[in-house]
């Protein structure tokens, strides 16, 4: 199934150079061999723009950069950082929650499952959408990242202003690859990841939420409720 026919409206644009090109149509190729060679594949066909289709353009307010969907059964859903109710919380989501609790001072929601924010405008994008079940990374450099890319650049070109949380190198390294993003009208945030590994070197006590809707609130945009 070709990627045009599946991306939402409201993204078709900004993305149709890049869906048109020989790297996308190569990726789908390759999704397909991977199912027809009867791979688990998650998250499953249906659910991997849900980013983009729950979060349209026009209404993006944050985005939140992850690197690739969780690669265990029942675990991605499309949107980076959650998982579907009744999955236990993730790591980082705990991390994720610790900072809201001290940020915000909202207590630590029992599930993972971050639909609600997507709702609201925040744009919780993976920059590959697909992976192989139990082989983390095993779609990156498939095609999936110059697609994810167009879609920061679309964000990254809107006049409204928006914020950018970018957690960890590889959130960084892919925002700093849209030209002028870092030194523009939109509030870009930095930090180390949230993984347990990293998350006490600086993610911890970032207070980003706050800052996020602060700047927000100033631009005339509305906060995020960030109750999970």
């Amino acid at each position: 199934m070709p990627l045009s026919e599946t991306v939402p409206e409201s993204w078709r644009a900004a993305l149709g150079p890049v869906l048109a090109s020989a790297r996308s149509r190569s990726l789908g190729e390759f999704l397909g061999g991977e199912e027809a060679a009867g791979k688990a594949i998650f998250p499953p066909r249906g659910q991997r723009l849900a980013a983009l289709e729950l979060t349209p353009l026009d209404r993006v307010k944050v985005v939140i950069l992850g690197q690739d969907p969780y690669h265990g059964a029942g675990q991605a859903h499309g949107l980076s950082f959650s998982v579907q109710q009744g999955v236990k919380v993730p790591p980082s989501l705990a991390n994720i929650y610790k900072e809201l609790e001290a940020d915000l001072g909202l207590p630590r929601a029992a599930h993972g499952n971050l639909t609600g924010w997507a709702r609201q405008g925040v744009l919780l994008l993976n920059a590959a959408l697909s992976v192989e079940e139990g082989k983390a990374a095993s779609h990156q450099g498939k095609g999936w990242e110059e697609i994810t890319d167009a879609v920061v650049a679309a964000v990254a070109a809107k006049q409204e202003p928006c914020v950018f949380l970018l957690w960890g190198n590889h959130a960084r390294k892919k925002a700093a690859s849209v030209p002028g993003l870092m030194n523009s009208h939109h509030l870009v945030l930095t930090a180390p990841h949230p993984s347990p590994l990293s998350a006490h070197a600086g993610f911890l006590g970032c207070r980003h939420f706050s800052q996020a809707n602060a700047f927000l609130e100033k631009q005339g945009r509305g906060a995020v409720d960030w109750r999970v």
